[in-house]
């Protein structure tokens, strides 16, 4: 997609990530960041809403959770900004239904995950799109990446219509 820098940032380590090793391996190759016990506390925007940056915060571990994984904790103090003009969120393979609660007019099927038309990745919010496991629930990285690229072109054929007045 163009972008000079591709950073993750994920609230434990490398190792109790859910990611495949392979996974992380090819994205390092490829160039992506990681920031490991980290996690997103505030997306931050301009008043014509563009993203701009987002505030995070150090994580521990702790205890266990009910996984097994040690359970991340946020460390008193440690919040810091980082620049930021896109935001991708992987939030897991259940709806989180803050999504749909938050966000007048956006379509959701009986389970929560994003009704969108297939040939675009267009949700019922128009300019905004989605794809991945928000759309379909669990499924492979191959099929994400797919919804990614039908998106990409639905997202270009969206910006090239003219609007009423435009020139």
């Amino acid at each position: 997609m163009g972008a000079e820098a591709v950073t993750c940032v994920y609230r434990r380590t490398r190792r109790e990530s859910p990611a495949r090793a392979e996974e992380l391996e090819h994205a390092i190759e490829e160039g992506i960041q990681f920031m490991w016990l980290t996690a997103p506390v505030e997306i931050m925007g301009d008043s014509s809403g563009w993203v701009t940056g987002m505030r995070c915060q150090k994580m521990e571990l702790g205890e266990p959770d009910a996984s097994g994984r040690r359970r991340p904790v946020p460390m008193a103090g440690s919040e810091f900004p980082i620049d930021v003009d896109t935001v991708v969120y992987a939030l897991g393979t259940t709806a989180n239904p803050i999504i749909a609660q938050t966000t007048p007019g956006l379509k959701v099927n009986k389970w929560g995950y994003i009704e969108i038309d297939e040939r675009t990745g267009m949700t019922s919010v128009p300019g905004v799109f989605a794809g991945g496991d928000i759309v379909t629930g669990a499924a492979t990285v191959i099929l994400a990446m797919g919804a990614g690229k039908r998106a990409a072109r639905g997202m270009l054929e969206y910006m090239s219509v003219p609007t009423a007045g435009s020139v």
